[in-house]
């Protein structure tokens, strides 16, 4: 059968409103709500211009897969160690759901100290040997709150907007909406440690309904950066040239004839996989960092270390991409063992991430890209103030609480050196200036130059958004530097 014949019989009314000149009218006008993009058809991937002028051009968004117990690393709380290993006063108890907590659990108290560090005096605890000394560039949010308790489903909310699969991830709608500035690589990349994925999977750097060229390129720091990336044994890459050309006119032929716009992700996939082959060996390669630079971070070449994502990312973001997700995992401390208790098993994953954390704000700003480089620490929720205990655990751990959690951001036009928000003096609740995850989206956009109530994209009969269908989510300019 004819192509063009077999084209018309599968026919929609959408397709034809997209295709037609009524359609491409209103088509351009959905598109209003998103930054200008002239280039999007040519290059998806080109740079566009914000909403408004941005404080920051670029986000690391750093993870801690199992969520950081706050009350040991962030915030202290004299009444709770007064109060360790008493019963849980019942008024907190009532009306709520944990993941394995039973019964009546006891409080739990911190077993490490707490002080104050840097010149605006922000008490963290002490296992934090080398973070702790540039809190003065960090802003500490104490007040965070969530709606989910379970691992996958927070951290898709975090990352989507939706606790369950099928979102766009933040870092798609981010280079959907800004493009990227090196076309050599790609505007979203994905750095992973501790052994796993987080929970979520790969929906979290996943571009759902948004065109796949902006879901997120996993890298590796081990062995090839990405997988199936590099020419096939005998092929060259003069011949590799020739065979990108020839379906690039293939898929453009199909582009014109179809107008799908996941042919032209196609395209656009397989020239930057050609460009990559050259572009990411150079920039993942941590050899050709400085031996003091290495030593700074704790980075080994080679190695899968959560300090060469760190340096990886600071390399990234210098190279021009917009967004870089480094997820960490092994941050649950339960207390059902001794390797994940809160006495020995949570010191060693701080000083994992301790010294490269520290590195890369000094990095950054000696560099001078903290300013347009938006850094972002968070677990997907908090720890409770009580012990878990489960199956009768003599270790010390805390179940998942969403009522109450710290993150800290840094550079990218927020306030170094401040601390807001508090939690009553348990920890439980929180008491003032409470942050919602959406607050968390909407700001983080916003400090891109990205207007979160109008960044949306037509789906399913709905403008959908990453922060959801309706304007709750409010902006945190109380942290704008």
């Amino acid at each position: 059968m004819d192509l063009k014949a077999r084209y018309a019989q599968l026919l929609t009314r959408r397709h034809f409103l997209l295709q037609s000149t009524l359609g491409t009218i209103a088509f351009s006008q959905l598109l209003g709500s998103a930054p200008a993009a002239p280039n999007r058809r040519q290059n998806p991937l080109a740079p566009r211009p914000p909403h408004h002028p941005p404080r920051a051009k670029h986000v690391i968004y750093i993870h801690m897969a199992g969520s950081p117990t706050q009350l040991d690393l962030f915030d202290y709380k004299p009444e709770l160690v007064k109060h360790h290993m008493q019963p849980c006063p019942e008024e907190l108890l009532k009306g709520q759901r944990f993941a394995f907590i039973k019964g009546r659990p006891k409080l739990l108290g911190t077993p490490h100290k707490f002080r104050p560090r840097g010149k605006c005096g922000m008490v963290v605890s002490d296992l934090w040997k080398h973070w702790g000394e540039v809190v003065d560039d960090v802003c500490l949010i104490r007040s965070m709150t969530t709606d989910q308790f379970n691992h996958a489903p927070a951290q898709l909310f975090l990352y989507t907007g939706t606790p369950r699969f099928g979102g766009a991830s933040m870092g798609s709608w981010i280079t959907w909406g800004l493009g990227s500035e090196n076309e050599n690589l790609p505007g979203f990349v994905v750095l992973i440690s501790g052994g796993t994925d987080p929970s979520g999977g790969k929906s979290l750097w996943g571009s759902s309904f948004l065109p796949g060229v902006y879901q997120g390129v996993q890298c590796r720091t081990t062995g090839e950066p990405i997988l199936f990336v590099n020419n096939p044994k005998g092929m060259s890459r003069t011949l590799r040239g020739r065979t990108i050309q020839a379906l690039e006119r293939l898929n453009r032929q199909e582009l014109e004839l179809f107008g799908d716009p996941e042919t032209l992700t196609r395209i656009r996939q397989f020239e930057l996989a050609y460009r990559m082959q050259l572009a990411v060996p150079e920039v993942m390669d941590l050899s050709k960092e400085p031996q003091h630079v290495l030593d700074m971070y704790g980075a080994k070449p080679g190695q899968g270390l959560f300090a060469n994502n760190c340096l990886l990312a600071r390399r990234l973001v210098e190279q021009g991409v917009r967004y870089v997700q480094l997820f960490d995992w092994g941050w649950d401390h339960h207390g059902t063992a001794k390797g994940n208790d809160i006495v020995h098993g949570l010191p060693g994953k701080v000083k994992q991430v301790d010294k490269p954390l520290a590195a890369l704000i000094r990095d950054l700003k000696q560099r001078g890209l903290l300013d347009e480089t938006l850094v972002v620490f968070s677990g997907e929720f908090g720890r409770t103030s009580m012990n878990e205990a489960r199956n009768g655990s003599k270790y010390l751990g805390r179940d998942h609480h969403p009522h109450a959690f710290s993150i800290w951001m840094a550079g990218g036009g927020v306030k170094g050196g401040l601390s807001y928000g508090a939690t009553d003096e348990l920890g439980y609740f929180v008491v003032e200036n409470k942050a919602t995850v959406r607050d968390l989206q909407a700001t983080i956009l916003h400090l891109l130059g990205l207007n979160p109530y109008r960044l949306s994209f037509p789906y399913q009969g709905l403008q959908q958004r990453l922060i959801g269908p309706t304007n709750e989510a409010r902006v945190l300019k109380d942290l704008f530097a």
